[in-house]
């Protein structure tokens, strides 16, 4: 089952999603970004977008999946609580939903300024799970 998680790095933010397969611990990720700005549970999946994504490593396609998710909230005034994944080699396709953020709703508690290469990892742990993770601007 998958899940994120934040971690300390000094004043800005780390993510960690972490999945059965390499989708889902970028999905849990995108999760975790969320979850940096609101509770994704009072996000909710009222428009459905979509995201591609490629790059030439599975380090810099979760640099740039962050970092496109940052913009859609950045340039359409939106938070995200549901990321459907596809992986097929370095080419990523998602369709993500949300709502435009409700700053009495949703309180955010910080922007974030995007995705850093600051312990960029992709990698599989020792069960076959997936683990995603980087250190995100805020």
């Amino acid at each position: 089952m998958g899940h994120w998680q934040h971690f300390a790095h000094g004043a800005d933010i780390g993510v960690r999603g972490h999945g059965a397969t390499q989708a889902e611990a970028f999905a849990e990720a995108a999760l975790g970004l969320t979850a940096v700005v609101t509770d994704p549970a009072g996000v909710q999946p009222l428009r459905t977008e979509s995201l591609q994504c490629e790059a030439p490593d599975p380090e810099l396609l979760l640099y740039e999946w962050l970092n496109a998710l940052v913009f859609q909230m950045s340039t359409r005034r939106s938070l995200f609580s549901k990321f459907e994944l596809r992986i097929q080699g370095l080419r990523l396709e998602a369709a993500i939903a949300g709502e435009p953020v409700d700053v009495a709703r949703h309180e955010p508690a910080v922007e974030v300024k995007g995705a850093t290469m600051t312990e960029l990892s992709v990698r599989q742990d020792d069960t076959g799970g997936w683990i995603a993770q980087c250190v995100l601007d805020v």
